[in-house]
Formats: C-alpha cells, sequence, structure tokens
C-alpha cells in the first residue's frame, strides 16, 4: 500500500498510482493477481509533510544496526502483514496502538527506534508521532518490507 512507482524508488507523489507485487496466498500458496491502489492527494501531502520531520534510513544501515544489536527495529504495518512476514529480529506494534503502547515497551526517549511498514508512507507518519512525543532517536526505513525483501535481507513468517 506505501510503494509509489517513480522509476524504482518509493518517494511519492501526487497522484501517482500504487503498485503491489503479486504475492502468495498463505491459504491456497497461489499467486494474487497484482493490484492498484491510488492514494489520495490529501494523504500524499500528509506523509510528504512527515517526511519532511523524519530521518529516513537505508535498507543496508538498517542491516548493520539490527545485526550489532543497536537499534529496536519495529514494524507497524497490520497483523496480518506481520503474520504474512516479517523482517527477522523485528519487532511488531502496530500503527493502530504504536503511541498507545511505545512508553510501556520502550521507556528510553533516546533508544533508537527504526520502523518500517510495506514502503515506508505508514512508517514515516508513525516516527513523525514518536518524535511528538519525545521520542529522539527515530528513523524510518526507506523502501520498507518490499524492498527489504527484494535486496535479500532474512525473514521470518
Amino acid at each position: 500500500m506505501d510503494r509509489v512507482i517513480s522509476g524504482g524508488r518509493c518517494d511519492g507523489g501526487a497522484g501517482r498510482e500504487t503498485q503491489r507485487t503479486p504475492r502468495t496466498s498463505p491459504v491456497d500458496g497461489q499467486a494474487r493477481p497484482r493490484r492498484f491502489v491510488k492514494h489520495s492527494p490529501a494523504f500524499l501531502r500528509l506523509v510528504e509533510d512527515a517526511k519532511a520531520r523524519v530521518r529516513e534510513i537505508s535498507i543496508d544501515e538498517t542491516r548493520k544496526k539490527l545485526e550489532s544489536g543497536s537499534a529496536r527495529v519495529i514494524d507497524v504495518r497490520e497483523e496480518s502483514e506481520w503474520a504474512a512476514g516479517h523482517i527477522r529480529g523485528a519487532e511488531y506494534m502496530g500503527r493502530g496502538v504504536l503511541e498507545r503502547d511505545i512508553e510501556q515497551r520502550v521507556p528510553d526517549r533516546n533508544a533508537e527506534l527504526i520502523l518500517y511498514c510495506g514502503g515506508g508512507f505508514r512508517s514515516a507518519l508513525s516516527a513523525d508521532n514518536l518524535q511528538k512525543m519525545g521520542y529522539t532517536n527515530v528513523a524510518s526505513m526507506a523502501g520498507g518490507w518490499r524492498e527489504w525483501k527484494e535486496t535479500g535481507g532474512a525473514v521470518d513468517r
């Protein structure tokens, strides 16, 4: 839902269509057809506004920080997306409960947190909110889950 087609990058753009890659259904193993989702211009403006305040981190940098244990990687996608597969070593805290639960789960407001979603939109919005809550070392992983998989990142299902 988050990837905007723009020369292979996930960097937004009002009015562009979003392409979701075929996925294999966990139930029957059959590939689903490609679906095109068009993000509304208002949503894209909201994301771009958040991205102006949020640090984005690359897949490679995320991988290094996860391997070294220097950052906590948090998946903010829907629970069904997490269940279908996620970054090995990541924690799940969906966007719907992140702001409610973060202070209990991560009381250290200086802890390094890297958020990710499908392509970088929801994680940017979430990172912006955590910064507003006083978290000082938050980033959104550019490219999200789709790019993580495309680059051969370790996954759990």
